[in-house]
């Protein structure tokens, strides 16, 4: 949470105005030290390179989707996405950083607010960090950029509640290359395809530090206006069985491969 503060307590805005700060000027001030108010261009600590097959994959992602990536979002007015690029709002998505705004203090409801200068602002942020960024070493760094130099004097505080690092899943073995195309042609009648997303699910990071070398199949059943996490939320069934049968394939595929191993095993004994 970042909380700007410049009275102790508030002032009538005919008597202070002009001569105290507004505490929201200097919050957004503040705020465009990490995220340029133009373009939403973020402080450069939070991006990393991203991998060539990365954007390989996202490539065929994109031609695939094409337009349903923006066209999914239930726009207001005229409203336009970051980019017309659908290969980069797919890449900024899932390996570029966000920020977004979720929550304000300091501020009476619109039908409450009076002629108060108000004595301080409080934002509550939510940053998006590519899965192999440390969130607990940028952490300190955006601490420090944003409470630095204060602007006139302010009283200024950066509090980070809960970082947590995101996940890149380890490259694919062959025989989970090939069960992940049969399944999804048996089940879809299309090959698969692979794309990260935004957000940050923390037990798969402690999964993967913990067996580093175990194969993952991480995938959910989503689709346009699903709305997950929303009020209105909503599982496609159809969708939801041929996903589940193309689960079903790769666990008994990775059970052949298990059995396979075993028999070469105890062959090459002579058992």
């Amino acid at each position: 949470m970042l909380d700007v503060r410049v009275l102790r307590e508030g002032q009538h805005s005919g008597a202070a105005g002009g001569i105290v700060p507004s505490s929201f000027r200097l919050l957004r001030q503040v705020l465009e030290r990490i995220e340029r108010a133009d373009d939403g261009t973020l402080h450069p600590a939070l991006s990393v390179p991203v991998p060539d097959a990365v954007v390989a994959e996202l490539h065929a992602v994109a031609n695939t989707l094409g337009r349903s990536v923006i066209d999914r979002f239930p726009w207001a007015g005229d409203t336009q996405p970051q980019s017309d690029d659908i290969v980069k709002l797919l890449l900024d998505n899932a390996w570029g950083p966000s920020l977004a705004t979720v929550g304000f203090g300091g501020a009476p409801e619109i039908g409450q607010a009076g002629n108060t200068l108000r004595p301080g602002t409080q934002a509550k942020l939510v940053i998006r960090l590519p899965p192999t960024l440390d969130a607990e070493a940028v952490a300190p760094v955006i601490k420090e950029v944003l409470e630095r130099d204060p602007p006139q004097g302010a009283d200024i505080t950066f509090h980070v509640e809960t970082p947590q690092t995101g996940w890149h899943a380890p490259p694919r073995e062959r025989w989970l290359e090939r069960a992940l195309e049969r399944a999804s042609q048996q089940w879809f009648r299309r090959p698969p395809m692979y794309m990260g997303m935004g957000g940050t699910i923390p037990f798969m990071k402690m999964l993967g530090d913990r067996y580093p070398r175990v194969q993952f199949m991480v995938t959910g059943v989503l689709g346009p206006a699903s709305n997950a996490h929303g009020p209105n939320e909503f599982l496609e069934l159809a969708t939801a069985e041929r996903l589940t049968g193309c689960v079903a394939d790769v666990l008994a595929a990775h059970a052949r491969r298990d059995r396979d191993n075993v028999s070469a095993d105890t062959t090459a004994s002579g058992e």
